[in-house]
């Protein structure tokens, strides 16, 4: 039997607010105790640049010789800013992973130096200074060494790369040591000048058919 117009616009009305209730919760969820669950973006009111690179690449207008190919003329970023560039996502994601409970959030925050953009920066700090986290770390007595591993490049744009990276982590808690490991899409961007982990979150949020 078909719905009246009166049944389909209390269907559509019951829908919305379902939806804006799940909203609500996942906004308001807290994030995990540990660095390496927890979910960090870029901030939207900084969106990354899209002038592309000061020197664009030479291009290649002669016949390709597939023994002497140089990849680097046909991307918006040269072999050195390349390897800084991942670099600069192996060190952070192993910097966001390491901890201790008896460490102030200024001596976590400072392993990040020159690693991350400001507005990134201002996001971190704050997590890192919640005072029920702390609590809990001091509590438990937790502490965490994190290492990284380069996986691969996900995408390249004019101003940033995005490189999927393994955080892994060597945990003691309560007494007991554990490992933890989660993979991250980090993205490096042009900063003034320089090159700053702009944004990371779980490699698979947000993907469209990436199945690995």
């Amino acid at each position: 039997m078909n719905p009246t117009d009166r049944q389909r616009k209390l269907l559509f009305g019951g829908l919305v607010v379902a939806l804006t209730a799940v909203g609500v919760y996942l906004t308001a969820a807290a994030p995990g105790d540990e660095p390496a669950r927890s979910t960090t973006r870029g901030p939207s009111a900084a969106p990354i640049p899209s002038s592309g690179p000061a020197s664009p690449p030479p291009g290649i207008a002669t016949a390709v010789d597939p023994k002497a190919f140089d990849i680097y003329r046909l991307l918006p970023f040269s072999n050195q800013e390349f390897a800084t560039a991942a670099d600069i996502a192996q060190r952070f994601t192993a910097a966001y992973g390491t901890f201790r409970f008896d460490e102030p959030p200024q001596t976590y925050m400072a392993r990040l130096n020159g690693l991350v953009t400001d507005e990134l920066r201002t996001e971190l700090e704050r997590g890192a200074s919640a005072p029920g986290m702390l609590e809990e770390r001091r509590q438990q007595q937790a502490a965490a060494t994190g290492s990284a591993t380069l996986d691969r490049v996900r995408t390249i744009e004019d101003n940033s790369i995005i490189f999927l990276v393994t955080g892994k982590q060597q945990l003691t808690k309560g007494g007991k040591q554990s490992d933890a490991s989660e993979k991250y899409a980090v993205t490096v961007a042009r900063n003034g000048g320089s090159l700053r982990v702009y944004a990371f979150e779980p490699a698979d949020a947000g993907q469209a058919g990436d199945v690995e």
